[in-house]
């Protein structure tokens, strides 16, 4: 993986991705952030040596170096998942490459289901801790050691100065932001009504199909890291209805709005 990550880094910085502070990487129907980047350079997934390609019809796949908010930043339009058939280490790789190119800083952005009732569709949650339900781990693998420390801590995964951040411009913006736990699941099927009633027993507020893996990693390279989630749909397995992605896509883009002014805002404080 070594020669891998040289290889994608040296091909980067050729194309003029120099010394990005912050790396960001946007969730499924979120990619408004996008239009308050001042583009300096924008390469396809598929043009970039080593990299997983986004299957995913949502997800545009495209890697962005440019400025927002007086800071440089990388960003990823589209991310990859375990349900495209990926492994932990494909998901991951991209946070190595961003790491190595110099972000001392992630943000991450996911579209996810509300299990606490208490939220609402259209709302934001901001991660305060996870739970990994994807069956393993993308640091289980030969030679993790020589990348960062093998047993990394997760005793606090999410940055406590980000978070509370987060919150002070939430507040100054009258956005609502909850608080709560995200669970990470393969998918891509959705979940059962006995599936949402075990996660809300667990202690999830919101549950979704990506984030964890790309969060371990992070902690893994000692990045500060946050993550928003967008409440898509209400997870009520008394009153389950069947899924629309469209609306799911749909009620992302009519909250992300509130998003973009969060990680701007805060970007502006790094």
């Amino acid at each position: 993986m070594l020669k891998f990550i040289t290889e994608t880094v040296d091909f980067l910085k050729e194309k003029g991705f120099e010394n990005p502070e912050v790396g960001i990487i946007l969730g499924t129907g979120l990619g408004q952030l996008i239009n308050e980047v001042d583009i300096i350079k924008e390469v396809s997934y598929n043009h970039i040596p080593n990299f997983p390609t986004a299957t995913v019809e949502f997800h545009k796949g495209k890697l962005i170096f440019g400025e927002l908010a007086g800071k440089k930043v990388v960003v990823m339009q589209g991310r990859f998942h375990l349900y495209e058939g990926y492994t932990l280490q494909d998901v991951t790789y991209p946070v190595r490459i961003m790491e190595k190119l110099g972000i001392h800083t992630l943000l991450v952005s996911n579209a996810a289901g509300a299990i606490n009732l208490n939220f609402k569709k259209g709302e934001l949650m901001l991660i305060e801790d996870h739970i990994n339900l994807q069956g393993s781990s993308p640091l289980a693998f030969k030679g993790v050691e020589l990348l960062g420390e093998r047993f990394t801590d997760m005793s606090a995964p999410y940055n406590d100065t980000i978070n509370s951040t987060f919150k002070s411009i939430a507040k100054t913006n009258n956005i609502t932001l909850h608080e709560g736990v995200y669970v990470s699941v393969v998918g891509p099927q959705l979940e059962t009504r006995a599936e949402y009633r075990m996660l809300k027993i667990i202690g999830a507020d919101a549950v979704g199909m990506s984030t964890v893996p790309e969060i371990i990693v992070a902690n893994h390279l000692n990045l500060k890291v946050a993550a928003v989630s967008v409440l898509t749909d209400e997870c009520d397995p008394d009153n389950l209805e069947p899924v629309n992605i469209e609306e799911i896509i749909a009620m992302a883009a009519k909250a992300e709005p509130d998003m973009v002014t969060l990680f701007k805002e805060l970007i502006k404080t790094l």
